[in-house]
């Protein structure tokens, strides 16, 4: 901490402009970890724990109330919504959404719904990605303009170079990759632990809407 403390009070803006760079990267990597942690916290198991629920209630609407206490994330309730919205409304042709029978009706709304659940799945993926593929590349940024500087200062002074003059600042400047390092590597961690929760979820869910739409579509029995 004293090396990268001195390195950005002797830096100039390009080593500090990094380093800024870098903790945004990650405070915002790890503000996305611990809010992926909470909505996937259970796993598979609250997603199969909510399905389960549902198919031992006795209609869709007593499903959904039980779901409602439990599937916090909103990961199985939006495609029972889906299917109690579709059951309730009345067949008209007033639009093209309306339009179809009710297996068309009912696929676009599980499809709707399926894919909504999964944007909330992947949110934050992208940037976990981009964080980890890039914070060691800016680290090392920040190492080689370091140096750079350090050399440039040590430079104008009289005597030349020595190793005791270029080690401290050099040693001062590495410090900038380390830094980098220890941005991406819990951003990438997390980007893969993520990755095959999200999967297995994404699967099961996936399964749910085609079971959901095998059993009621078309001359579905009524919510109630």
């Amino acid at each position: 901490m004293n090396a990268l403390q001195a390195l950005l009070l002797e830096g100039d803006g390009v080593s500090r402009a990094v380093a800024a760079l870098l903790l945004a990267m990650s405070i915002a990597s790890w503000v996305v970890i611990l809010w992926k942690a909470w909505l996937l916290r259970g796993g598979t198991r609250s997603v199969l724990r909510s399905i389960a629920a549902f198919w031992q209630a006795p209609s869709v609407d007593e499903a959904a109330g039980r779901l409602a206490g439990f599937d916090r994330a909103l990961l199985v309730l939006p495609a029972v919504h889906a299917l109690r919205q579709q059951q309730a409304a009345p067949a008209t042709n007033a639009s093209l959404a309306a339009g179809g029978d009710s297996v068309q009706r009912l696929t676009r709304a599980l499809r709707e719904a399926l894919h909504g659940a999964l944007r909330r799945l992947q949110g934050g993926q992208i940037l976990l990605a981009t964080v980890g593929a890039t914070a060691p590349f800016v680290g090392l940024l920040g190492t080689v303009w370091g140096i750079h500087h350090a050399l440039a200062s040590i430079s104008t002074q009289a005597g030349g170079f020595t190793i005791d003059k270029v080690a401290g600042p050099v040693g001062e400047a590495l410090i900038m990759t380390a830094f980098g390092l220890a941005v991406a590597i819990p951003a990438v961690l997390a980007y893969n632990v993520f990755g095959r929760l999200i999967g297995r979820i994404e699967a099961e869910l996936e399964g749910f809407a085609h079971d959901l739409l095998a059993r009621f579509a078309g001359g579905a029995p009524s919510a109630g």
